[in-house]
């Protein structure tokens, strides 16, 4: 039985170096979760302050409308369905890096995502935060820069990281547009040696590791945060 393990490994991974498909495809998966990261931070932050403006002063009607219509639609489709349509659809006339469009497909999606958590911080914050920086003469845009913004990215941080989470293993559908990310190293592994289950159970087995690791740092940045509290 070891010598079979052991024959199955060197074909899946040693042989013609094809442990470098696996490498190569972890780079490019980190590479798509931290670039979409990223800017699903930056949209998303907008998108919450946008509508917690319009919640708590009735301006930017407007731009609400139209958060709300990206939030509905975002969240309403899959991930995949919405990447397709970004480089098959959009940028199908275009020549694009793929990797790009995934960033930009992955981004959007989780901008949505994030834009919910941070509304959640803000709306967690008490109502005498604002009266308190307004009395003190800041205007509603200072007062939430300065005053409730720092508490309420402090209390999604730990909700954020697991944002980061669902984002990396989502990253795993990039294969649909060609792109060789670490699910797609494994695939081609697969279909070189017509053997699923080695290639496969490392790109698991990867992938958990990775979600161990960032679990791990949710934890202590939860305990660094609770500490800080006392």
């Amino acid at each position: 039985m070891f010598d079979d393990f052991k024959a199955q490994f060197i074909l899946n991974f040693v042989a013609e170096d094809r442990w470098r498909y696996l490498a190569n495809g972890l780079l490019v998966t980190l590479k798509l979760t931290f670039f979409a990261v990223i800017l699903g931070l930056v949209l998303g932050f907008g998108i919450a302050f946008v509508r917690n403006v319009h919640a708590n002063t009735g301006k930017l009607k407007i731009l609400d409308f139209l958060c709300g219509l990206y939030l509905t639609v975002i969240r309403g489709t899959p991930v995949v369905v919405q990447l397709m349509i970004i480089y098959f659809v959009i940028f199908g006339s275009v020549r694009i890096d793929k990797s790009l469009t995934a960033i930009i497909a992955f981004g959007l999606n989780s901008a949505a995502y994030q834009a919910e958590i941070f509304r959640s911080g803000i709306q967690s914050i008490p109502k005498g935060q604002m009266e308190a920086g307004r009395s003190l003469g800041f205007s509603y845009f200072q007062t939430m820069v300065n005053i409730i913004m720092p508490q309420a990215i402090k209390n999604v941080i730990p909700t954020l990281l697991n944002e980061v989470i669902t984002l990396l293993k989502e990253t795993s559908v990039a294969g649909y547009i060609a792109l060789e990310d670490l699910t797609k190293g494994g695939d081609i592994i697969r279909s070189r040696t017509y053997s699923a289950f080695m290639p496969l159970l490392a790109v698991a087995l990867i992938y958990l590791i990775m979600v161990i690791i960032l679990e791990k740092l949710v934890k202590v940045i939860e305990r660094r945060l609770k500490k800080n509290e006392k």
